[in-house]
């Protein structure tokens, strides 16, 4: 396996610095669209310092690149000097490394504006410089509030900026200089919310929400500002995915309880038009009730405490999307205190409008299929199938877990025919791979008569297990599409008609069948005589002599 050598942040500051000096704007931009193409190719790591790969180009080009020196980097395209390929292999490195890739495209405007310093309350005259002086003493045994307070203050001067990736990319420095000494559990927590505080900056800028600023008018958040707020959010994720140790500092479950109140009130006043944009903050209260705080619980209390917080909380919101938001996270506490009945009642409420994002749904089958329930899960699954369908999304992820349910509960078969059958015809595709898969080849070939399907709708490939499996079945498919092409009376048709008549011959044959094949043959030869170019075609294809 190739080592995998990670960089520091000293060193990512440094490379981005460079590339910044080294790389003119165009030759940056011009790389980023390579990047994007996926045209970097046996990318290798040969020390901590040196890469290797072949990137596709007019031809391929093999890249050297040196990250301590980049003036040293070598690429076989005519180009003398730092070029599109050498930027597109620093894109792909930084992808591979966790780090934002939109900082090594946009590196000479990241550079050219000047940074905040790790210690910015020396020389910041004031109540402002006084503030950060105080609060930053306290972050030790501070409370969320005042974290918060303190990065807010960190990230003020940046309050007029254009809200993009530079933007975002600026702010969590500005923040994570500070480099608090703290427990790995607190500094987790105070990571997730250096990260919470930018977010809250891109969709609340001024401190109002973007969608509510603009849901008049039609608009959402702005194409960069959504490229920010899409980077924040997988970096979130992918943060939230390992574990807090709670188990080993109990004494931060305060600063638990305070992220689970701030969250909750996000989410509960988070106006935005969901069709255009991602839960932002009901995404990351998601997250951490299921990474964070489920692990770390070894009773019902915590879920039926913040069941209440909700009720209590939507008594005195009104709007439909706090609403929305408000149900949705009362099915998450039901589910959780294993009262399926009312969760999916809430659930059924949350998805009538404005209607359920699909990774909403989603995220209620992970535990159940990891927990083994597999009784629970198809339960589910019956349950999210009908209020996928309402929604534009690949259900590949949904049928594998329908798949696992069946592989350990054979009795819960029928059921997903059921709510598949019942969740068409958006479940078509799925449905159809589906009895394919599970050898329903009768079914599948009623559906593709009926829908009017002709062979040439299908790759050769996708026939095949229908031929090995249950061949007679093709035949009135073949022998409809026959039809429908000499109907067409051309040329191109009656080639159709030859090349499938020639997989008839083949199938007849595999069926032992060949009379019946040699009586059919000469009926439709007599019947199509005056066909001149039919008859034609016939004898390329050598199928009458």
């Amino acid at each position: 396996m190739q080592p995998n050598y990670a960089m520091d942040d000293a060193g990512w500051d440094k490379l981005i610095s460079d590339v910044a000096r080294i790389f003119d704007d165009l030759t940056l931009k011009r790389g980023f669209q390579y990047y994007k193409q996926k045209r970097v190719h046996a990318f290798q790591m040969r020390t901590d310092r040196k890469i290797m790969s072949i990137v596709e180009g007019r031809e391929d080009y093999m890249v050297a690149v040196e990250l301590e020196h980049l003036l040293e980097s070598r690429c076989d395209c005519p180009v003398s000097g730092p070029c599109k390929h050498m930027a597109a292999v620093l894109m792909y490195y930084a992808e591979l490394q966790g780090k934002p890739v939109h900082s090594i495209a946009n590196a000479k405007a990241l550079v050219d504006i000047p940074k905040i310093p790790s210690a910015p309350a020396q020389g910041v005259p004031g109540r402002r410089g006084e503030q950060l002086k105080k609060l930053e003493a306290l972050i030790p045994e501070a409370t969320v509030q005042q974290w918060r307070e303190y990065m807010a203050l960190l990230i003020e001067p940046l309050a007029h900026t254009v809200r993009n990736p530079q933007y975002a990319d600026r702010a969590l420095a500005a923040i994570s200089g500070v480099r608090p000494k703290l427990s790995p559990a607190a500094g987790q927590l105070f990571k997730l919310h250096t990260h919470l505080c930018v977010l809250e900056s891109l969709v609340k800028p001024g401190g109002q929400p973007l969608a509510a600023n603009l849901s008049s008018l039609g608009y959402s958040v702005g194409y960069y500002t959504s490229i920010a707020i899409s980077e924040l959010q997988k970096h979130i994720t992918d943060m939230m995915k390992k574990g807090l140790p709670l188990a080993e500092a109990p004494e931060e479950w305060p600063r638990v309880y305070d992220t689970i109140a701030y969250l909750r009130g996000e989410m509960l006043t988070e106006a935005r038009d969901r069709s255009r944009d991602q839960p932002y903050f009901s995404y990351c209260y998601t997250l951490l009730w299921t990474n964070w705080i489920t692990p770390n619980l070894s009773g019902p209390e915590l879920y039926a405490e913040e069941l209440e917080h909700l009720r209590q909380a939507g008594s005195d919101l009104s709007t439909q999307a706090s609403r929305h938001a408000r149900l949705l996270a009362e099915s998450r506490m039901y589910y959780s205190l294993h009262d399926d009945a009312a969760a999916m009642e809430q659930l059924r409420a949350a998805a009538e409008r404005p209607g359920l994002h699909p990774e909403e749904l989603i995220s209620f089958l992970p535990p159940l299929a990891e927990a083994r329930q597999w009784t629970r899960l198809t339960a589910w699954l019956a349950e999210i199938g009908p209020l996928l369908s309402s929604r534009l999304y690949n259900l590949q992820e949904y049928a594998g877990y329908w798949d696992e349910a069946v592989r350990h509960l054979p009795e819960a078969e029928p059921r997903m025919w059921d709510t598949l059958a019942g969740m068409l015809p958006l479940s078509r595709e799925i449905y159809e791979e589906q009895l394919l898969t599970y050898g329903k080849w009768q079914e599948w070939m009623d559906m593709q008569l009926s829908a009017g399907r002709q062979p040439a709708d299908f790759r050769v490939s996708d026939l095949q297990p229908v031929e090995k499996n249950a061949p007679e079945l093709l035949l009135p498919f073949y022998h409809q599409a026959v039809e429908r092409f000499v109907l067409d009376k051309n040329r191109h048709s009656y080639k159709a008609a030859v090349k499938l008549l020639k997989r008839l011959s083949k199938l007849y044959k595999k069926l032992k069948r060949e009379a019946r094949w040699e009586e059919f043959l000469e009926a439709f030869t007599d019947r199509h005589s005056r066909l001149r170019a039919l008859q034609e075609e016939l004898r390329k294809g050598k199928l009458i002599p």
